[in-house]
């Protein structure tokens, strides 16, 4: 190893003493560099290099080059004109660092062939320094990755732009296509460099004299257009815009082929049409939308993608729009043929959209948006009855209510989801009782009867929500009661009653046990805290977010210098280590607890208990 590195250091001596000799580094800065290669090249001659050894590498030597640049530029400047004449003509430093780079990038290259990003920052490293080797490069990215689209699109790029050899670029392309029919960027880019060829053609005509304009559609007035269209016979068809109509038609046929579930695809396709003035486009846009319709009108995304561009360019948001009108219709006819859930939707969120565009700023909706409102209510109901309302747009068409201040529509909407097929929603239940309860806010001391009616309404949500979605729920009900002690008691008596039956041995995302025992530590100290924490505890599986919780509150207090507490938290640690054995953390905290509040002997024996249960007794490591 240390031979190769030496020898490779040799290689540069040429280099460094120009560096030195044209004043660019001083001797104890090539010292430095050659210590820095050394270092390098010892890190690529390991047995498994990373490829970070290899940019770094690379990183240096770029910073290196460019710090040589500026130096180079600096002396020249303060030399004289024979000197500077002289200094002009370029020598092997000037050429080395570039040299070096594409060494290690071929290097790296060929130990991580399948990188596709370090061959890229490769060939964009060839194509800034314009060092010739870009060919090369890319005929072996292709070689080692000729499924990549992108490689394809890049190097047709190159050929496109840089080399100016159409004929090379149009052969990648579609070589390509033949390896990667199925990239939807490689047949969309092959039709932009097909175009953009026949632009350039186009403006060279122009540059001749021989014509005028370009394939890029211009704006034009309807005045315009209908004096052309009366006019025809003065204009005869641009042979550039019949080619690039028919070059555009021949690719679209290609693609759809090899790719005729693509919906995404032929958007695309639509989206240059209507950029590029081509031959026929009216026809070819119908082709298009055509195709489109015929494979794709049961995909609600075609629905509201085509609403949308009915909009496209509209600045007025009125519901008697012409082009809004069309959108309606257009989901309306989506509607009889795609009758989902996904469908209303989109069609209930480009209503709302439009709304809130109507309405500008204010958040509030405006009454000038009262035919909007009754369409929207209408799609609503339209959904509800058709079995397509899904509990997201049943909780949106709830809020449409309250947001248009009809507070008892809202709530007979909500009554009538929560006792149907929502019965088990949280969020509707939620919001049905915020507004039940909202309409005793304004009074200071809620009646008896009022409070029990607020009771028994969350008693019914709670029983039907499922425990793991009622953690709102159940902070709404605790808040609500927080002063009333006796419907306080019995909700804390349903919470155990619930997690009892809900408890299937699973750790639940929210922990029921938990939020009881610290509202009810709040709000009425540690005896009832206990009390209610040893009730769970005694249920068959309690979980492990319950006992940290019980462990906290007594930990805090045993800090304290709570002699019962630091009892109790470690009965608690030897409950939950015997229900949760493999549970390095646990074990690390009960160990931690003992060596702040115990003695080492009781440390100790937590200790090797942990060592002698845990299965992976290596995990468990404690001191630093």
């Amino acid at each position: 190893m240390a031979d190769v590195v030496q020898y490779r250091l040799e290689r540069m001596v040429d280099e460094l003493d120009d560096l030195e000799r044209r004043g660019i580094f001083t001797r104890a800065e090539i010292s430095e560099i050659v210590k820095q290669r050394r270092k390098f090249e010892y890190r690529l001659k390991r047995p498994s290099p990373l490829k970070q050894d290899f940019l770094a590498y690379i990183e240096y030597e770029s910073q290196l080059d460019e710090l040589r640049r500026l130096r180079r530029k600096a002396v020249s400047s303060v030399q004289s004109g024979d000197e500077k004449k002289k200094k002009k003509k370029k020598s092997v430093s000037d050429y080395a660092g570039v040299a070096k780079i594409v060494e290690i990038y071929r290097l790296a290259t060929r130990r991580f062939k399948g990188d596709i990003s370090l061959w890229f920052k490769y060939l964009e490293f060839c194509r800034q320094k314009r060092n010739g080797r870009m060919k090369k490069v890319l005929a072996q990215v292709i070689r080692f990755h000729p499924k990549v689209a992108e490689v394809w699109i890049y190097a047709a790029a190159w050929e496109f732009d840089r080399n100016l050899n159409v004929a090379a670029a149009r052969a990648l392309m579609q070589n390509g296509l033949r390896v990667c029919p199925s990239s939807e960027d490689l047949w969309v880019e092959y039709l932009r460099m097909e175009l953009t060829y026949l632009n350039k053609l186009k403006a060279r005509r122009v540059a001749l004299g021989e014509g005028e304009g370009s394939l890029v559609r211009e704006k034009k007035s309807v005045e315009d257009e209908q004096w052309k269209a009366e006019n025809k016979e003065l204009f005869i068809v641009d042979v550039f815009k019949e080619k690039g109509s028919n070059v555009l038609q021949a690719i679209y046929g290609g693609a759809i082929e090899a790719l005729p579930s693509s919906f995404d695809l032929r958007r695309r396709f639509l989206e240059i049409l209507e950029a590029t003035d081509l031959a026929h486009s009216d026809d070819i846009r119908n082709t298009i939308l055509s195709d489109l319709k015929r494979d794709f009108s049961s995909d609600p995304e075609y629905w509201n993608w085509l609403a949308r561009l009915e909009m496209s360019g509209c600045l007025s948001v009125e519901f008697a729009n012409p082009q809004m009108q069309k959108a309606i219709q257009v989901f309306e006819e989506g509607l009889q043929i795609v009758t989902s859930s996904s469908m209303f939707e989109m069609y209930i969120k480009f209503l709302m959209e439009a709304i809130e565009r109507s309405n500008g700023d204010d958040d509030e909706i405006s009454p000038s948006s009262g035919e909007f409102i009754s369409h929207l209510i209408n799609v609503f109901e339209n959904a509800d009855g058709t079995g397509c309302l899904t509990e997201e747009l049943a909780n949106d068409y709830v809020s449409l209510y309250l947001k248009l201040g009809r507070t008892d529509d809202a709530l007979k909407l909500a009554e009538n989801l929560c006792s149907g097929k929502f019965a088990g929603s949280a969020k509707l239940w939620l919001s049905r009782v915020s507004i039940e309860t909202g309409s005793l806010s304004s009074n200071s001391t809620p009646s008896k009867a009022d409070l029990q009616s607020v009771f028994e309404l969350l008693s019914n949500a709670l029983k039907k929500v499922p425990i793991a979605e009622s953690e709102s729920l159940w902070l709404m009900a605790f808040k609500f009661f927080a002063e009333q002690r006796k419907y306080f008691d019995k909700l804390v008596e349903m919470s155990i009653l619930s997690v009892a039956k809900g408890n299937n041995g699973s750790e639940p995302v929210f922990s029921l046990a938990s939020l009881v025992l610290k509202l009810v530590h709040q709000a009425k100290g540690i005896h009832s805290a206990r009390e209610i924490y040893k009730r769970f505890l005694a249920l068959p599986r309690p979980g492990l977010v319950l006992y940290k919780d019980c462990i906290e509150i007594e930990t805090n207090l045993a800090s304290q210098g709570d002699k019962d507490s630091l009892r109790n938290v470690r009965k608690l640690y030897d409950s939950a280590v015997g229900s949760y054995s493999q549970d390095v953390e646990l074990w690390k905290d009960y160990y931690s607890l003992e060596t702040q509040m115990g003695t080492s002997e009781t440390a100790n024996g937590v200790y090797w208990r942990a060592r002698k249960t845990l299965k992976e007794s290596a995990d468990f490591v404690v001191g630093s």
